[in-house]
């Protein structure tokens, strides 16, 4: 049940978190989908970030690693938004567009994974804190 709340709960807060990239964001149907770029560029990484750091560390509940990787991160980046904005490119003749779109998307999102992967791992490695001294600083 825990697991079914963490989803939802980070369902909720990647959509509010969308809604909002998109509203700072807009763009015309068939202009350059700036806002999905980012939105999925940076899921990229926050989840490639995740899964090297937080996830790879012994005695992560699952249902933090579902809340936020399908909950949150599962509804901030969207494919279908992607494949949408291709065809409406497409249809409206601007092929290089959608062509570059494509290719900033799939290969700037395999960069950004990699790249969050790397930091995640660094991260795990290091051991966790222990002591928080009285200005919240760990040592």
């Amino acid at each position: 049940m825990r697991t079914y709340l963490a989803v939802a709960l980070g369902g909720l807060v990647g959509t509010g978190l969308r809604l909002a990239v998109d509203l700072f964001l807009p763009h015309a149907e068939t202009g350059f989908p700036v806002s999905t770029l980012i939105v999925n560029l940076v899921g990229a990484l926050v989840l490639g970030w995740l899964v090297g750091g937080l996830w790879a560390r012994p005695g992560t509940p699952s249902w933090l690693r579902a809340g936020f990787g399908a909950g949150l991160l599962g509804s901030f980046t969207t494919m279908s938004a992607v494949m949408a904005s291709l065809v409406l490119l497409s249809s409206d003749g601007a092929w290089w567009l959608a062509a570059l779109y494509l290719t900033v998307s799939v290969v700037g999102g395999l960069a950004l994974a990699a790249a969050g992967l790397r930091l995640g791992s660094r991260l795990a490695h290091r051991p966790m804190p222990t002591t928080v001294t009285d200005a919240g600083q760990t040592l």
